[in-house]
């Protein structure tokens, strides 16, 4: 079984030969759990792939919300982006410098669900380019702004109304990317206050399906991925809404699906943060 959607990640070794292409953007989107004493934007600072800017998810998002990194409207994501020198015919490839906490597929998703199709994901991530002893930059970025235009295809958002609706009508699988104790409820969730469990009638997929941990988190082969869908009991080839803490990695479930020829599969934005920390929504465990 192959990828159906290979363009979508890039190695090591095909972004080295390309970064002098004129239209290659290069985004460095790391963050960090809740309680990870290492500051994101720092260490871009000391050390990033030469040319990339940093994609800061706590900043380019809807700060009217009290979640965390909440989707921003188009006009704030097109106004923040341009700034980043990322716009229209620009050829986006993402990393993250944090195996298994991915932000880069959230960053991914984004531009995709503002419009913007040309975009991939660095398979393996800095950690993978770091080890492979290819060369690193500290010298800060000069993008030139370039203009963004926003279409946002809202197929690829739910809120908690649309959760609710789906919880009677069971129209899509819900799939959870956390860990098992904490989809089950047996363990704790990194951010205070909310209640252990998952969303009724969810099925639980951890983010690790999509990634080898033990090597550097590049993407399983696409067998791999399909079979630890199916084994959740997940019909891929229905509609399919990923939820995880926070809205970081149901986008890597996302990202894997898309790679296997699912392309519209939606995030629950508010995830657990939300939903868990709500007393008028039910829970399972």
């Amino acid at each position: 079984m192959t990828y159906a959607n290979p363009h979508a990640l890039v190695s090591t070794e095909d972004l080295a030969r390309q970064l002098a292409a004129p239209d290659l953007r290069v985004v460095d989107a790391t963050t960090f759990m809740p309680g990870v004493p290492r500051q994101a934007r720092h260490e871009f600072e000391a050390a990033h792939i030469s040319g990339a800017v940093y994609f800061d998810v706590d900043e380019i998002r809807d700060r009217d919300s009290a979640l965390p990194h909440m989707l921003p409207n188009p006009e704030k994501f097109s106004s923040q982006v341009r700034l980043l020198g990322l716009g229209d015919g620009s050829r986006i490839v993402i990393y993250d410098a944090n195996g298994g906490f991915l932000a880069a597929h959230r960053v991914w998703w984004m531009f995709r669900v503002f419009g913007h199709r040309d975009v991939a994901v660095l398979d393996g991530g800095l950690a993978k380019w770091r080890r492979e002893n290819r060369p690193l930059d500290d010298t800060a970025p000069l993008p030139r702004a370039r203009h963004f235009t926003a279409r946002m295809d809202h197929t690829l958002v739910r809120n908690l109304d649309q959760m609710r609706v789906n919880l009677s009508r069971r129209r899509e699988h819900v799939v959870d990317a956390r860990g098992h104790g904490r989809f089950k409820g047996t363990e704790p969730e990194p951010r205070p206050g909310l209640r252990g469990g998952h969303i009724p009638g969810s099925r639980n997929v951890p983010f690790n399906a999509i990634l080898d941990p033990s090597r550097d988190f590049v993407v399983r082969p696409a067998a791999e991925i399909a079979a630890a869908f199916a084994s959740a009991g997940v019909d891929v080839a229905k509609p399919i809404i990923a939820s995880c803490g926070s809205g970081i990695t149901a986008c890597t479930l996302a990202f894997g699906l898309f790679l296997i020829g699912h392309e519209r599969t939606a995030i629950y934005d508010g995830s657990w943060t939300e939903w868990g920390g709500r007393d008028d929504v039910p829970v399972e465990t």
